[in-house]
């Protein structure tokens, strides 16, 4: 645990868990989801609450969900992959992205979008999209959108499209990434959304402070881990929780790099909790050809997935490690490849943290190595059993401000 300095109180509210950080402990408390998270937070720590003044709590949260976007872009090979980096690493949650030559076929997502991304083409060319995106846009249900394209398309795109907000592009001439300007719309954007939810509004009765997503501060623990936990560079960083897993990862392990001046990325993917999306994490293990092996090898059966029990959940955190890792493989769809042989270190924090030990998930791992990539090789595994990451995080924010 990385203690915040004398007087200060530091929060986590997670989807599943809240936590609470002094000077000299962490406490962690399954949430009761029949109260509102202020009033379940004051009945379990109200002593710990009434020792400090608004000005000295700070709070992050997950307990949001993140916001969902779309992505429209020119190219796969650029405008989609760097909006999507972008977007990740803003805290945004990525539904689906849609190349423009095939948005007449595209289906229309019957859900409410919180932002759409429109991305492509350099500042020096002109007609990349057309009257064909306008079309599409008017039967989405979306709340947000931002072109971060070519400027002259966004000229003239402007006021032809409800809501929408443009931004210097994210492809510079040399075909590098400008990630400020997108990023810093998509913070705010996620700030709006998590101030705006009714549980997290309550809890500025607690603090004077900004109320920071999870990710972000998580994020911000990456470049000084290795102060307080043995991780030695590359690493991946698991953040595996209740309704969705977060993946931290150094660069230095993209196949595919892309120019930026961060040293980690971060991808999340949405579907694959334990808790609150419990049934669309045991859809995805159906769906994966070595889910079956990974079953006999803990020696259970797919009656596993029906069961709500200890165990069950055991299995299910393991599923998890599995198929996250298979999403970065080779073996996976996701839009980043990691070089997983090259990786050092594999952390563990969240609510994983609760449920499995250092060998439950050191015998996951090398199931995975050798399975998947047909290889004895052996990262180090870090487990955070006491959620101590977001607290350097923390830190690191507010000696930055």
């Amino acid at each position: 645990m990385s203690a915040p300095a004398d007087g200060k109180l530091l929060i986590d509210i997670g989807s599943t868990y809240f936590k609470l950080c002094t000077a000299t402990s962490i406490e962690q408390h399954f949430r009761d989801f029949n109260k509102r998270i202020l009033d379940d937070l004051t009945a379990k720590c109200g002593d710990t609450l009434a020792r400090y003044a608004p000005e000295d709590v700070q709070i992050c949260s997950s307990a949001n969900g993140g916001l969902s976007t779309l992505i429209i872009g020119a190219t796969e090979s650029f405008s989609l992959k760097y909006a999507t980096n972008i977007a990740y690493n803003a805290g945004i949650n990525i539904i689906d992205s849609i190349l423009f030559q095939d948005i007449e076929d595209a289906s229309v997502p019957s859900d409410l979008i919180d932002v759409v991304i429109i991305v492509g083409g350099i500042d020096s060319n002109a007609g990349v999209f057309d009257a064909r995106l306008a079309r599409y846009l008017s039967r989405l249900n979306y709340s947000n959108a931002v072109y971060v394209g070519n400027a002259p398309d966004g000229e003239a795109l402007r006021g032809q499209i409800e809501r929408m907000v443009v931004l210097p592009n994210v492809v510079d001439g040399r075909l590098h990434i400008v990630e400020e300007h997108l990023k810093d719309f998509l913070t705010n954007l996620y700030q709006q959304d998590i101030e705006g939810k009714e549980d997290i509004k309550h809890l500025y009765a607690i603090t004077a402070n900004q109320i920071y997503s999870t990710p972000y501060i998580v994020g911000q623990s990456l470049p000084v881990i290795n102060a307080a936990f043995a991780v030695t560079d590359p690493f991946i960083l698991l953040d595996i929780g209740g309704a969705t897993t977060d993946v931290h990862y150094s660069k230095d392990l993209v196949e595919d790099n892309i120019v930026t001046e961060r040293g980690h990325d971060r991808i999340v993917f949405k579907k694959l909790g334990v808790y609150k999306s419990r049934q669309s994490l045991i859809f995805t293990a159906e769906h994966n050809e070595y889910a079956y092996e990974l079953l006999m090898h803990l020696k259970v059966t797919e009656n596993i997935y029906t069961e709500h029990s200890e165990k069950a959940t055991k299995v299910l955190m393991k599923l998890a490690i599995f198929l996250v890792l298979c999403q970065m493989s080779h073996d996976g769809p996701s839009y980043v490849t990691l070089k997983l042989l090259a990786m050092n270190s594999i952390v563990f924090t969240g609510g994983i943290a609760k449920v499995l030990s250092v060998e439950d998930i050191e015998d996951i791992v090398a199931f995975f190595y050798r399975k998947i990539l047909n290889s004895d090789h052996k990262p180090v595994t870090v487990l955070d059993a006491d959620y101590g990451i977001w607290t350097l995080g923390a830190k690191e924010h507010a000696s930055c401000r």
